[in-house]
């Protein structure tokens, strides 16, 4: 049996974690993505702007209450990127022959 190949994309920790944090949600805040990945703003901004760039997250960026609020949502793209690689990790733990 031969091991899949695993997206590089997504074999960041911090990048895994939003994926699989908006696989559940949909759609998250920025701060609330920070806080449950307990990233700092500047790292979180470049990997969610890697993710973007992808096509993996629809990033939606406005105001509230005189506040920036960056909203990131998955896209269909960013789901299928998602189970391709829960995939080819499973198949990691699948008994070789």
């Amino acid at each position: 049996m031969e091991f899949k190949t695993l997206n590089p994309l997504l074999h960041s920790q911090l990048r895994l974690s939003v994926i699989s944090l908006l696989i559940s949600e949909k759609e998250a805040e920025f701060t609330f993505i920070k806080e449950k990945t307990n990233a700092s703003a500047g790292n979180l901004s470049v990997q969610i702007i890697k993710l973007k760039d992808a096509e993996y997250l629809e990033i939606t960026k406005q105001f509230k209450n005189n506040y920036p609020h960056t909203i990131c949502k998955i896209t269909p793209k960013g789901i299928e990127a998602f189970e391709q690689y829960a995939n080819a990790l499973e198949s990691y733990f699948k008994k070789q022959n």
